[in-house]
C-alpha cells in the first residue's frame, strides 16, 4: 500500500484533528502517503484532496472541529455519486479510505466498499452512541465543556437573592444517547437529569425540586438532553407546577467547540493508529474502539446498527448523587 486517504464526514467534534494528525504519521512510519479529502463525501466525489504532511499536520492537534471539514451530499448516495467517488479515488491512487464520523458516515464508507475500495471507520461524535467502543472523538471534550458551564450557573445562581426559589433548565446535546446529560449532570453537580433511555414523571421531577427547596436550598439546576423533551415545553410544566419563572439555557453548537480535552487526543491518535494498521493487514469494513484503554476494532456494521446507551450503573449513581 502507497497511498491512503482521509476524511471526515457528518457533525465535526473536538479531537478529529488529532485523529488526522495521527493517521498522516502513523502512515508516514510505514512509508505511506496520505491524501486529506476536504468537505467529507461531497469532496471524494469532486476530487477535493491534497497530499498531507507530517510538517503540515504536525500543529493542529490543539485545534478543535476539522481542518478537512465536512458536507453532506444528497449525490454520494446515488450510483452515480458513488461511482465519482470511486473514479476519483482510482485517479488520486488511493488504495485505502479512513473515515471518521458517525454512523450515516460509516454507512457511506461500506456503499464505496462495495466498489473495492477498503475502508476502515473511526468514531467521530459528541453524542458517544456508537456501539463497539466506550468512547469516541469529542464526547469528553462535550462533557467538560457542559461541566463548566454548569459550574458557572451555580457561580451566578448562589450570588442571587430571590422571592422564590429558581430552577435553571439546561439543554444539551443527545438525541438518542443521554451520555452528555447524565455524565456532566453528576460531575456538574446538577440536581435532576432528563435523558432519553429513562422516562420520566414531571410531578416526581418537581416533588424532589420542592423539596430541596424546603430544606432550604435556593436553586436548582436541571439538566435536560434534547431527545428527552423540549426544554421549552419543560419550562412551562416546571413553572406551572412550583408556581415559579424558570430559567431556559440551550447550549447548542457550543458544545462542539472548545480546544479537545487531553483524553480525546490520545484516543484520537489511538485509534488512528489502529485504523492505518488495519489497512496495512488487508482489512476492510472495519471499525476502530477504545475498550478498558487499549484500540480495538470490530464490524463496522456494529457501529452503524448498534447503539450505545448509558448504563444502569451511572443512572443509579446520578440516582443517589441528586438525593
Amino acid at each position: 500500500m502507497k497511498r491512503i486517504g482521509v476524511l471526515t464526514s457528518g457533525g465535526d467534534s473536538p479531537g478529529m484533528n488529532a485523529c488526522i494528525r495521527a493517521i498522516v504519521k502513523a502512515a508516514k512510519v510505514n512509508n505511506i502517503e496520505t491524501i486529506g479529502i476536504y468537505e467529507g463525501y461531497k469532496g471524494l466525489m469532486e476530487g477535493k484532496m491534497q497530499v498531507l504532511t507530517a510538517n503540515y499536520v504536525d500543529d493542529i492537534i490543539e485545534l478543535s472541529g476539522t481542518i478537512l471539514k465536512s458536507a453532506r451530499s444528497k449525490l454520494f448516495k446515488t450510483e452515480e455519486g458513488l461511482r465519482m467517488a470511486k473514479e476519483q479515488a482510482e485517479k488520486n491512487g488511493i488504495e485505502g479510505l479512513i473515515v471518521i464520523g458517525g454512523d450515516g458516515s460509516f454507512r457511506g464508507a461500506c456503499d464505496v466498499s462495495k466498489y473495492g475500495l477498503p475502508v476502515i471507520g473511526i468514531p467521530g461524535t459528541i453524542d458517544n452512541d456508537i456501539a463497539g467502543t466506550e468512547y469516541s472523538i469529542g464526547a469528553d471534550t462535550a462533557v467538560n465543556i457542559v461541566t463548566d458551564t454548569i459550574s458557572k450557573i451555580h457561580d451566578t445562581a448562589r450570588s442571587l437573592i430571590v422571592d422564590t426559589p429558581r430552577v435553571f433548565l439546561v439543554e444539551v446535546m443527545g438525541r438518542g444517547c443521554g451520555y452528555i446529560a447524565i455524565t456532566s449532570a453528576i460531575a456538574g453537580g446538577a440536581d435532576y437529569c432528563l435523558v432519553p433511555e429513562v422516562p420520566y414523571d414531571i410531578n416526581k421531577m418537581c416533588s424532589h425540586l420542592q423539596t430541596k427547596f424546603e430544606n432550604g436550598k435556593v436553586y436548582s439546576v436541571v439538566i435536560v438532553a434534547e431527545g428527552a423533551t423540549s426544554v421549552n415545553e419543560l419550562k412551562k410544566q416546571v413553572d406551572s407546577i412550583l408556581n415559579i419563572d424558570s430559567r431556559t439555557c440551550v447550549l447548542g453548537h457550543l458544545q462542539r467547540g472548545g480546544a479537545p480535552t487531553a483524553f480525546d487526543r490520545l484516543i484520537a491518535s489511538q485509534m488512528a493508529v489502529r485504523a492505518v494498521e488495519l489497512l496495512i493487514e488487508g482489512k476492510t469494513n472495519r471499525m476502530v474502539g477504545v475498550v478498558a484503554g487499549k484500540a480495538v476494532d470490530c464490524d463496522i456494521f456494529k457501529g452503524i446498527n448498534d447503539k450505545n446507551k448509558i448504563t444502569e450503573e451511572i443512572v443509579k449513581l446520578n440516582n443517589i448523587l441528586i438525593s
